[in-house]
């Protein structure tokens, strides 16, 4: 049995959101909480603390004498790769990931996206700026075939809501866990078989070794010249200056992208400027206060209870 009542701190830059996540997870019974905003507070206040939820921590604070009695590390995200990236951080450490909390967020994104390409909606918006009638046929998503990278929580609800538009679906995975939920599956070594065929490709993956960059110009080049590609997985798993070449030379329809190698994205990166690619601002899936409040809650159940922890970051694998 771990301790009843663990010291949890914690941390998110905004001192704000800190504190409204401390008060919400005191709500679930946790009175031994404190929330810090900045490094020189959470060093102060790390002695004795066992539980942190973190978001942009100071990583290698938990290095430091100060973390001796952290027992787990709790990120207020999905993805951890700064987190396997860090390996200074004590293997006594369990590392969790929040987990199954933005499927409908992002499939709802990438469906505003897919909808909005589909059914020419600037053409729309276009007309009635100009006050001028234009009935045209758009087209439909019906028929079309969507290709998902990635069949954890987030790629299977996309898989999911596919279906509702009678879309046929393929995906690409690297356990096969959920191949059944496609009606052609493709292993990681199969990359160019999966994407030649698609009208769109819908990245979900999480950033390892084996996906860094993984979307290339070969790649992009063997996909149809009016395909679309979406990027709600990480930044670094496009490889952007091949992404900028291939479609400035005609190739692709669009490209929806809410993550990038760098964040904020540059002022003067080229996407910001390219009609056919819509940036957005990493907000596709939004860590909630409710929801990962609700989320650390019912893992700290299970970790005083001794319980498996949901969402553990095997640092091997590298998510």
């Amino acid at each position: 049995m771990k301790s009843l009542h663990p010291t949890i701190l914690v941390f998110n830059p905004d001192q704000s959101v800190a504190k409204t996540y401390a008060e919400s997870i005191r709500e679930y019974g946790f009175t031994s909480v404190q929330a810090s905003s900045s490094s020189e507070e959470a060093i102060r206040l790390l002695p004795e603390t066992e539980v942190i939820l973190g978001w942009k921590f100071p990583l290698e604070l938990l290095s430091h004498p100060e973390a001796a009695s952290v027992r787990w590390f709790q990120s207020m995200g999905a993805g951890v790769d700064d987190l396997v990236a860090a390996d200074f951080i004590p293997e006594h450490i369990t590392l969790t990931r929040i987990v199954d909390q933005f499927g409908a967020y992002i499939s709802e994104y990438v469906f505003t996206f897919l909808l909005h390409i589909a059914k020419d909606v600037p053409r729309m918006r276009q007309s009635q700026m100009e006050k001028r009638w234009d009935p045209f046929i758009s087209d439909s998503l019906a028929g079309k075939t969507i290709g998902v990278a990635g069949l954890g929580s987030i790629g299977s609800e996309i898989v999911r809501k596919a279906r509702a538009f009678d879309m046929n679906v393929h995906g690409l995975s690297f356990s096969g866990k959920n191949a059944s939920l496609v009606d052609a599956h493709f292993t990681a070594d199969q990359w160019k078989a999966f994407v030649e065929d698609l009208d769109y490709l819908v990245l979900t993956l999480p950033l390892t070794d084996a996906t860094r960059k993984v979307l290339n110009k070969d790649l992009l080049l063997a996909m149809k010249p009016d395909a679309c590609v979406v990027n709600v997985g990480r930044g670094a798993l496009v490889h952007e200056n091949d992404l900028i070449d291939v479609m400035q030379s005609g190739n692709l329809q669009a490209a929806v992208l809410d993550v990038f190698e760098v964040e904020p994205l540059p002022k003067d990166h080229a996407f910001w400027s390219m009609a056919n690619v819509y940036v957005t601002s990493h907000l596709s899936g939004p860590s909630t206060v409710a929801g990962v409040s609700r989320f650390f809650a019912e893992n700290l159940k299970r970790y005083v209870n001794g319980l498996e922890l949901i969402g553990i970051v095997d640092r091997k694998r590298g998510y």
